[in-house]
């Protein structure tokens, strides 16, 4: 074993200690009154990466909330790796619901419950604590590393992208690694490599002036509700496949390695019905349940409204109807163009009964990093190396759009290195993180600049 990794075991304690810390602090990003709290925790981790003796460590402003900044890039020979996170979190509420204060964290049965504590303290906080393991051990940092930690990821990262773009000589590096994201279950370590993108629109559909009563009007004026449930089942056939002419031009097929991969993880579609209380799955033909939900791109109605939803019986006619449709994308599909053929093709199915308004609200690309990609290759070993077994290989339905974005915007791959679990039920009330994935994420983060550095 290592010197850093008997550190990383010696210090067990006192790095609990420092999350809690951590975790006190409440950052919540959507709360104007909590401006206080955002800059407290910046100037937590400020003071953490101070402790390192870095080569530069400085607090950035922004048009909001600002972002940390630490670097140590001593070596000409090895890769530079970029370590993003995010310090804000989710609101409490409701905080009825929490089994114990939000924001003071406690341990049950080896889990620490605190708003943050997975998504994303207790996960970006490992990495911290990795760079401790090299510089308080008297050893140097294995590869170049850069961290760039921000404090408005859960409103849309509004101040990140120019940022990146601001700085992109500094921010310069081989790769980036984030821990955002979930393993596969319990003791499975999962790497990350792909996201998919979304499209994200809005929808209405306006008839008369006014509410009409349904028995004088009815059979004479066309019902919004109507036409809007008509338009929306014309959007996907009976077998999930969207119909939106040009949807699929650009969707790049599943390589055999992908399908492999997904074909390897432990999935029992079985108790994945009996979990969410359905008899049978559905999705587009030809596709298992986890490319469907992964790998594939989807379209759904998010929310749908009109007319009378109150209680008891009102007869009424509505004047307009309302949804919210989101489609994720997979790579090669550009939200952009996505959206323009969903609006074209949606007010190409309107009746002349009826004015339709389509607007997209946001977007994002997709990402996929290569199965090959020498990064990759260190983050798995580095995961066998501690966990005793082998990483399995997921891509998420899910989108994380800054990926994308410093791909776009970097040109580098991103790793996905996560240590939640999809249970650790983060935006929601009793959000959790286990304090051995926490320990085991620490002695990953150590182990895979180790092995980045023997690998290149």
């Amino acid at each position: 074993m290592s010197t850093s990794q008997d550190y990383i075991d010696n210090n067990k304690d006192r790095f609990i200690d420092e999350l809690f810390e951590l975790l006190r602090i409440p950052s919540v990003s959507t709360d104007s009154e909590k401006k206080g709290d955002i800059r407290k925790a910046a100037d937590f981790l400020l003071n953490q990466f101070n402790s390192l003796n870095l080569n530069r460590t400085k607090l950035f402003e922004t048009g909001g909330n600002p972002i940390v900044y630490a670097e140590h890039c001593p070596h000409d020979d090895k890769p530079t790796v970029l370590v993003y996170g995010h310090y804000d979190v989710q609101p409490s509420d409701p905080d009825e619901l929490w089994d114990s204060p939000a924001f003071e964290p406690v341990i049950k049965d080896g889990d620490v419950y605190a708003r943050g504590a997975s998504d994303d303290k207790g996960q970006s906080y490992t990495h911290i604590k990795a760079i401790e393991s090299f510089v308080k051990t008297g050893q140097e940092i294995p590869v170049n590393v850069k961290f760039i930690l921000e404090g408005e990821e859960e409103i849309g990262s509004p101040n990140l992208v120019p940022f990146i773009e601001a700085h992109k000589e500094m921010l310069k590096c081989d790769m980036v690694l984030i821990s955002d994201t979930a393993m596969f279950g319990k003791d499975m370590p999962s790497i990350t490599y792909g996201l998919r993108g979304l499209a994200y629109m809005e929808v209405e559909v306006v008839g008369p002036n006014r509410d009409l009563h349904s028995g004088v009007y009815g059979g004479a004026v066309e019902n919004p509700v109507n036409v809007l449930c008509e338009m929306i089942a014309k959007l996907k056939d009976e077998d999930g496949v969207i119909q939106i002419p040009g949807f699929y031009d650009k969707v790049i097929p599943l390589t055999e390695a992908d399908r492999s991969a997904s074909a390897a993880l432990p999935f029992d579609e079985e108790a994945y019905k009996k979990s969410l209380d359905i008899n049978a799955v559905h999705g587009e033909k030809g596709y298992t349940t986890l490319e469907r939900a992964s790998a594939r791109p989807t379209l759904d109605v998010n929310g749908i409204w009109g007319g009378y939803i109150g209680e008891g019986a009102k007869t009424v006619l509505p004047s307009k109807a309302n949804a919210k449709i989101s489609m994720r994308l997979v790579p090669d599909q550009h939200p952009k163009e996505i959206a323009k053929l969903f609006s074209d093709y949606f007010n190409s199915l309107a009746p002349n009964t009826v004015k339709v308004t389509v607007n997209e609200h946001h977007g994002g690309h997709a990402a996929v990093t290569d199965l090959s990609f020498y990064g990759l290759k260190a983050a798995a070993k580095a995961f066998e190396d501690v966990y005793k077994k082998e990483p399995l290989f997921a891509r998420e339905g899910g989108s994380i759009p800054i990926v994308a974005d410093f791909k776009k915007v970097l040109g580098v791959e991103s790793i996905l290195m996560g240590f939640g679990l999809t249970s650790d039920a983060i935006h929601s009330p009793n959000e959790k993180f286990s304090l051995k994935d926490f320990h085991r994420g620490i002695k990953t983060s150590a182990r895979f600049m180790e092995l980045l550095a023997e690998m290149k």
